[in-house]
């Protein structure tokens, strides 16, 4: 897609992740290539483990929950680490990963409203509605403004921030905590981004007609 110019931004904290910790993802990628596992098949494999994980967030057991999304997450850096060792990677493949990971956070807050529906606790439940859609918005504001030709990056709590405070507090038996600052967080995320759009339009606006 081409561009216009605009001003820089800074990377995110997923992309500080990345180039970190990629002198520990290539070779796991590989490994699991030599196992002969597509990039598309590990996405798959990363949302049926957070399947599993939503079961158990369902049932009350948070901490082991919260440990397999802890030995999932990293499956969601692992694909596209693959697609670039084997030279490949695919438009499909990066629309795969994308719908992948708003499944994977819808499924695990519902495991948690499932959770609290059973309880009859109704503020958690509206809370898991408001952190759901807060995680939703956050990705459709960055749809929406990357087709309109803006660059969009950052955020208060993007992805992986979101997992960095729901994997800790599941572990330590504070769900409820988690569903708290989702909710308030994320969709303040999504108003950022949004806020962030606007004044790069009017940047656009106010420069010298050619």
């Amino acid at each position: 897609m081409v561009q216009t110019e605009k001003q820089p931004q800074k990377g995110t904290f997923t992309d500080f992740l990345r180039a970190r910790f990629k002198g520990l993802l290539d070779p796991i990628g590989a490994f699991f290539i030599r196992l002969g596992l597509s990039p598309n098949a590990v996405t798959l494999l990363g949302l049926a483990g957070i399947f599993a994980a939503a079961v158990l967030l369902g049932r009350g057991h948070f901490f082991w929950g919260g440990v397999v999304v802890l030995v999932m997450a990293p499956l969601d850096a692992l694909d596209g680490t693959m697609a670039r060792l084997m030279g490949k990677p695919t438009r499909f493949g990066g629309v795969l990963d994308s719908v992948v990971d708003r499944f994977a956070e819808i499924i695990l807050i519902g495991g948690l409203v499932f959770y609290y529906l059973q309880q009859g606790e109704w503020m958690p439940v509206l809370l898991g509605y408001a952190a759901a859609g807060g995680s939703l918005m956050v990705s459709y504001v960055k749809a929406r403004a990357e087709a309109a030709q803006f660059q969009l990056k950052g955020g208060l709590l993007t992805r992986v921030e979101r997992f960095l405070v729901l994997i800790p507090l599941l572990l330590l038996g504070q769900p409820l905590i988690a569903l708290w600052i989702l909710a308030v967080l994320a969709n303040f995320t999504a108003l950022q981004r949004l806020w962030l759009v606007y004044q790069q339009s009017r940047n656009e606006d106010n420069l010298p007609k050619a």
